[in-house]
């Protein structure tokens, strides 16, 4: 063979052996530990780009809403030590209530303006508050709503509600332990729920209300028992 052949074939195997000998090892596969990005989400009205085959997606947990404080039910929130005002648009609405619950003879309408059972379960030592909650207070008020129907009789559908006065300047903060109570709050007796018949004005008594976060409740509507 020519030196020049011999020389070419030389050179080219020698090039071919330098290469094998700088390239990259190949790259490991991908660790199962270690979760692939989320798939970036695509324009309004697109699909979205799918994760490859065989990927973890990771899920950040859904942000709480802004707003689910303010909206979560007040008698599960903590007590405040603010006196309740003695008028007002939701005092008034509750107090609506209970009238009306009177008229139709009805105590279920007349709940709202009833003390909260968690705000009870909170506030009351006893073993099970809210079994007493329902059999002893809840029914003492349902039998009092419809004992003052009783004394409406037919002036239930002329009679005219005209409010609540609440004497606040007798209301007090009960501290814990005074009335098997594990919370304070304010406590006032003797409120009178005002109508008239015919212009003539008269009244029931609202035994005793106390308060839950600034409002007042009815926990005994007649007599305390």
């Amino acid at each position: 063979m020519p030196r020049v052949a011999r020389a070419a074939i030389a050179a080219g195997l020698f090039a071919a052996a330098g290469a094998c000998s700088r390239t990259e090892p190949p790259a490991p596969d991908a660790s199962p530990s270690i979760a692939l990005p989320e798939a970036r989400l695509a324009p309004s009205g697109a699909a979205a780009t799918a994760p490859p085959t065989g990927s973890t997606q990771v899920t950040a947990p859904p942000a709480s809403s802004p707003s689910s404080a303010s909206s979560a039910d007040p008698s599960l929130l903590p007590q405040t030590h603010d006196h309740p005002p003695a008028s007002g648009a939701a005092l008034d609405a509750r107090v609506a209530a209970l009238w009306a619950g009177i008229v139709a003879d009805d105590p279920e309408k007349a709940m709202p303006f009833f003390f909260p059972v968690g705000a009870y379960q909170q506030v009351k030592d006893v073993s099970d508050p809210a079994s007493d909650w329902k059999h002893r207070l809840v029914a003492a008020y349902g039998r009092d709503v419809h004992a003052l129907h009783a004394r409406l009789g037919a002036d239930a559908a002329r009679a005219t509600f005209a409010g609540l006065e609440v004497p606040d300047a007798h209301a007090r903060w009960v501290d814990p332990g005074e009335e098997y109570n594990k919370l304070g709050y304010f406590r006032v007796f003797n409120s009178r729920l005002r109508y008239t018949v015919d212009g003539e004005t008269r009244s029931f008594e609202v035994k005793s209300l106390i308060s839950w976060r600034g409002e007042w409740y009815v926990v005994h509507l007649g007599a305390i028992k």
